[in-house]
């Protein structure tokens, strides 16, 4: 039996997700032997948002974590976390919440990003008002162009900004550069190398007028390896938990292990050459063109259509199939695949026994 089929598939209703405890565990491992020190690990849990995948890395020393919602950062928080990074600079009611997850979870340290002076402000003003210090992290834009501050004049300014606010405790600098995604590990990392020299002579700039940077947070799965080999930073990989087939094509370099895997079966055979699969945009991440999966026990399907419930092959050997086929497969994007599951498909010895809940895939627990 191959590692990711299960014995007792017939009890399990499609699509599903399956997960594998063991295989995350030497994800575990195999982060924190890139990084050298567990210490400098914030792994990020936006793709897994699961108390259980979270407790797992509790127990080898992970107590640092990065989140993208209010509802990640109060899961991580009921996991007893002692350091929270709200990776989303907070808006409007969001950051009234940011404050709730600190009234109701005050054995955990919670932060954020910012970007924007308005904001900081704003912060800092409910901050006196409530006679309490807030963490703030200055997200710098490295060329992802989707968040942050270029690391220029402007970002000195903010920063002088945090550091001159009352009730404002300035953590550093979070740089993130998912953008960089070359697949040979030398090419990443020259790429990355140029990109975070702009974040060193910023940091330069600052600390030689007298400002300290205290942290730096780089990265994303990607880059890991590339950040692991500065000295000065946390690191905060993601998807290398669960891992996916598209960054498992793109980055063989990094030796994670597929631990997520869909379980899907034939539902139509509507024409001749043509299959009908119960793995529609409800049930996968459809953001990305076709191969939207790669499928583990097959190789002669050609993805061709997906619809809410449906996903549709072409094959030129529909003889060999039948309605009720069970297919095994690796989404491309495992992330946004998680968030469309209330729970996890937990196997162990080749077996579906457990589920874990996806706690984090709503916009709101309790705050």
């Amino acid at each position: 039996m191959n590692w990711y089929e299960i014995s007792n598939i017939d009890n399990i209703a499609t699509p599903a997700l399956l997960v594998y405890p063991e295989r995350i565990k030497l994800n575990i491992q195999r982060m924190i032997d890139i990084s050298g020190d567990v210490n400098r690990l914030r792994p990020h849990i936006k793709t897994h948002k699961t108390a259980e995948i979270i407790k797992l890395q509790q127990q080898v020393g992970i107590n640092k974590f990065k989140c993208a919602t209010i509802a990640e950062a109060e899961l991580l928080a009921k996991c007893n976390a002692k350091e929270v990074l709200l990776a989303m600079q907070p808006v409007a009611e969001n950051i009234n919440r940011f404050f709730q997850l600190k009234e109701k979870y005050p054995n955990s340290q919670f932060s954020t990003i910012v970007d924007d002076d308005v904001i900081i402000q704003k912060i800092n003003k409910i901050a006196i008002e409530k006679g309490i210090k807030v963490s703030l992290w200055l997200d710098v834009n490295v060329g992802m162009n989707r968040t942050g501050v270029k690391p220029d004049e402007n970002a000195c300014k903010l920063f002088k900004l945090l550091l001159e606010a009352d009730n404002i405790i300035t953590e550093g600098f979070h740089v993130y550069d998912g953008h960089i995604r070359d697949s040979e590990f030398q090419v990443r990392k020259d790429t990355c190398d140029v990109a975070f020299e702009k974040v060193l002579l910023l940091k330069e700039k600052l600390e030689g007028e007298g400002l300290h940077v205290k942290n730096i947070i780089a990265g994303g799965s990607p880059t890991f390896p590339v950040h692991a080999l500065r000295e000065e930073v946390d690191l905060s990989p993601g998807t290398t938990l669960l891992w996916d087939a598209g960054y498992g094509d793109l980055f063989p370099d990094m030796e994670m292990l597929h631990a997520a895997v869909l379980v899907t079966r034939i539902i139509s055979k509507p024409s001749d050459g043509v299959l009908c699969l119960d793995l529609g945009h409800k049930s996968l991440a459809s953001e990305m063109n076709f191969p939207r999966v790669k499928f583990l026990n097959t190789d002669d399907f050609e993805q061709v259509g997906q619809s809410e419930e449906h996903f549709v092959v072409h094959t030129n050997n529909s003889d060999a199939y039948k309605v009720g086929d069970v297919f095994y497969a690796l989404p491309m994007h495992i992330c946004p695949t998680v968030a469309k599951y209330q729970e996890l498909q937990v196997v162990e010895n080749n077996v579906a026994a457990k589920t874990w809940e996806v706690v984090a895939r709503n916009q709101k627990i309790t705050i």
